[in-house]
């Protein structure tokens, strides 16, 4: 088990259409976004004021070929990626993409844990973290979600490989619980058992909007469509579930409505 428990550090949006979705999610979070100069790749960083949250990249054609869909990917730091690549491995998962270098940057790999949801990991080429926006930032990302084949049999996966810890559990009734996770401090995510009309296990990402209501009016006018909610949570906050217009799952959460 890793000495501490290991944090989101990235998150990726795959596309079909780059531009498009840039415009889009700019419209929708409020992000800004920039050509990160990488020399034969299109691909973009999205901020929030100075803070990089995330990067956007068009699908390769290799990728599509693959019938990798538009989707959005989350990255877990670690303290050694090849060393985490083999516990994974030893675990029942699969490498989708293994430990590779990003000059300059760090080192990643890809994977899908034993039931099949993706998520990458990564460690970077220098300890430093540059200041992050408060808690709840608008444009920052919120929550992270998994929707299992087996909730507890996940959980069991993740808590061995990133040191999670359970936090608050939440009883669904039918749907069964819904468990939440953290670090030392409060929790940033939950997992569950998915429900049927979930096609498949994944992982999702809600990022922080000032207000929904208004936030849901950009998602139409850009094209996106809500596939669920509004609803309101334990804790008071309000989520949705969204495609984008180029087909992408992506959630997003408020304080107010």
């Amino acid at each position: 088990m890793s000495p501490q428990a290991c944090k989101f550090v990235w998150y990726e949006l795959m596309t079909s259409d780059s531009a498009a979705a840039s415009a889009f999610y700019s419209q929708v979070v409020g992000w800004t976004a920039k050509d990160a100069g990488m020399p034969g790749m299109d691909y973009s960083l999205l901020s929030v004021g100075e803070n990089q949250v995330a990067g956007l990249m068009a699908l390769t054609q290799d990728m599509r070929a693959a019938g990798v869909p538009p989707c959005w990917v989350g990255y877990v730091g670690v303290a050694d990626v090849d060393a985490q690549a083999q516990r994974i491995l030893k675990a029942g998962g699969t490498l989708h993409m293994p430990p590779t270098d990003i000059p300059g940057v760090g080192r990643f790999a890809s994977f899908a844990d034993p039931q099949g949801a993706s998520l990458s990991i990564f460690t970077g080429s220098s300890d430093e973290q540059p200041p992050q926006p408060p808690v709840g930032s608008p444009g920052t990302v919120g929550w992270h979600e998994l929707m299992a084949v087996d909730g507890v049999k996940a959980w069991d996966f993740y808590a061995e490989q990133f040191g999670w810890q359970k936090k608050d559990a939440v009883d669904m009734g039918p749907a069964g619980v819904y468990q939440c996770f953290g670090g030392d401090g409060d929790a940033f995510g939950g997992m569950m058992t998915k429900m049927p009309e979930v096609p498949v296990p994944a992982w999702g990402f809600y990022f922080n909007v000032e207000a929904m209501g208004a936030a849901i009016e950009r998602v139409k006018a850009g094209g996106g469509r809500v596939i669920n909610g509004p609803m309101q949570v334990p804790g008071g906050s309000w989520i949705i579930n969204a495609l984008d217009p180029q087909g992408a799952i992506f959630s997003l959460v408020a304080e107010k409505n």
